[in-house]
Formats: C-alpha cells, sequence, structure tokens
C-alpha cells in the first residue's frame, strides 16, 4: 500500500467533505440561476459543464458523478465544483481580461500561480504551437489577437480563462500569460483560480499529447 498516496487521498476528502455540508443549505434553484446550470427537479440533480463535460450533481448530497454516472476518483475538482455552485453569483461575462494579481488576493498567491500555471504552460507548449493549437480548438476555444497565438475558452459555465503564448527562439525562451474574464472572482477566489488553471492545462495537454505526435 502506498502509505503517502492513501495520506494524500484523505487530505484531499476534507475539503470536499466540508463544502457537501455547506453545499446542502443552499436553495437549488438561486444555484441555478447563479451559474446557468440545468438543475432538474425530478432527479435532483445540477448538470454541470467543464471544458466540454458535463458532470452529475447530486443535491443535496453533494455527490458528483461522470455523465454516465460513474465514480469520480480525484477529491479535489469535485470539490472545485462544489465551490462554483456554492460562491457563483451570476456575473454574466464582461469580455475584460484581468491578470491573476488583479483577483483579490492574487498577489498573495502569485508565486504559487507563476510556477504552477504560466510556466507550466510555456514550458509544455512554447515549442508545441500546433499541440496548444489543436487542444483549444479541440474543445471550441476562439482564437483571439494576443502574443503569437491566444485562445479564449469557458470553463466552467460563464467563466472564462484566455491562454496567450509567446514562442521561442535562439534568443528568446518562451512566455505565456493566463488571463481570466473579469468576472471570474464572482465564481471563484484567487485559491480556487489557481486549481482552475491548473486543471485547465492539464485537460489541454492530455489533448494535445494524446493526439499530437
Amino acid at each position: 500500500m502506498d502509505i503517502k498516496a492513501v495520506e494524500e487521498k484523505r487530505k484531499d476528502k476534507i475539503p470536499y467533505i466540508h463544502n457537501k455540508s455547506i453545499f446542502k443549505n443552499y436553495d437549488p434553484i438561486k444555484i441555478s440561476k447563479n451559474t446557468g446550470c440545468a438543475y432538474n427537479e425530478t432527479r435532483s440533480e445540477f448538470t454541470v459543464r467543464l471544458m466540454g463535460k458535463d458532470y452529475i450533481v447530486k443535491y443535496p448530497e453533494g455527490d458528483i458523478f461522470k455523465e454516465d454516472y460513474t465514480e469520480i476518483e480525484k477529491y479535489p475538482i469535485k470539490t472545485l465544483i462544489l465551490r462554483y455552485l456554492i460562491n457563483a453569483k451570476g456575473v454574466p461575462p464582461s469580455n475584460k481580461n484581468i491578470t491573476y494579481r488583479d483577483v483579490p488576493g492574487g498577489d498573495v498567491y502569485y508565486r504559487n500561480f507563476l510556477g504552477r500555471c504560466i510556466t507550466r504552460l510555456h514550458k509544455t507548449f512554447g515549442n508545441n504551437i500546433n499541440g496548444f493549437k489543436f487542444a483549444l480548438e479541440s474543445i471550441g476555444a476562439e482564437r483571439v489577437d494576443l502574443g503569437d497565438i491566444a485562445y479564449r475558452f469557458e470553463f466552467i459555465n460563464n467563466v472564462f480563462l484566455t491562454f496567450v503564448l509567446w514562442e521561442g527562439d535562439e534568443e528568446l525562451t518562451p512566455s505565456a500569460q493566463i488571463l481570466f474574464d473579469a468576472n471570474a472572482p464572482f465564481y471563484f477566489n484567487a485559491e480556487d483560480l489557481a486549481f482552475v488553471g491548473d486543471v485547465s492545462i492539464g485537460k489541454i495537454t492530455k489533448l494535445a499529447y494524446n493526439k499530437v505526435s
């Protein structure tokens, strides 16, 4: 038995259980209004779309499943979905971008976000623009005029990110930026948004390297 893995899973489970205890106290109709996520009153469940995939959230239990009702083993993504449903304020996208440092608390967590997300993005795709393009377009992202190549995409309902890349050359190393729609703080706090960036990069990396040699 991998004791470290067991302890890590137990640690990840604690915030999920905590957010389940909060979630049950919220009005599902209000949650649906504030997120735009469909709520089926007959089945007592929300359908939450995250980067092109549907997740089922049972109410009031807070149990979360894939769209085929199979179990999700990783607790952090389930915690993030619950936090989104709990904290959403119903603010529509503004089409104006902000940086992570513009998010309340972003300065405090910026060093973590820089390494965990921005540096990871340019190290993964700075020399694989074709893979970057393929992955973002496969999830329906919109090409925007920033950097050498950039795409805006919906991470979860009403929450948009923009990934920007500058290619490297003989003199310059690749670089990147991650921008959020200005409404993002009305759905996630700074700590959550670092995980949003992390999850997003993980998903497009899987798409790019599973499909592009």
